[in-house]
């Protein structure tokens, strides 16, 4: 399979996870566009007998999620007049115009790892192997993780439709 057949198959795949694990619409489509950049460098050591391609290019995406997360982080600490704030962000721009607004603003309010382990289990329906490999942790892990994040998805949606 050549390099362009991949991500034509799989952008949809990767800008959706992108979409659901940072909440953002914007950083989502940058995001993308950072991945299929990094996956067309690295593509000579992609090794198809080693698994498909959609898989090795969530993991680019999710590569790229960690380094944006991390230089957010250095940007957020050297300004001291930013302060961080993890509220309701329902007010910004949706991740998807098939959620309820309880439901989106729950995502919002939900951690970047629950995010993600929601995104590629529920939203892209990865195998729990696929989506433990991806996150690099065992398969037992990511089942307890996401059931763990949707309960506290349901949670934060009670509150939201509470209020």
């Amino acid at each position: 399979m050549e390099f362009a057949d991949a991500a034509r198959a799989h952008l949809d795949d990767v800008y959706r996870f992108l979409l659901y694990a940072t909440g953002d619409r914007v950083v989502a489509e940058d995001l993308a566009a950072e991945t299929m950049e990094r996956a067309l460098r690295h593509w000579p050591r992609y090794d198809a007998a080693r698994g498909p391609a959609r898989p090795w290019l969530l993991a680019v995406a999710r590569s790229a999620m960690l380094d944006h997360l991390r230089r957010e982080q250095r940007r957020r600490r050297t300004e001291a007049a930013a302060v961080a704030s993890e509220g309701d962000r329902a007010d910004g721009p949706g991740i998807s115009d098939d959620l309820s607004a309880a439901l989106e603003a729950g995502l919002h309010r939900l951690s970047p790892g629950d995010r993600e382990v929601i995104a590629l289990r529920v939203i892209l329906d990865l195998d729990p192997r696929e989506a433990a490999r991806l996150i690099g942790v065992s398969e037992s892990a990511a089942t307890t993780r996401l059931s763990r994040a949707l309960t506290r998805l349901e949670q934060e949606v009670r509150s939201h439709a509470c209020a």
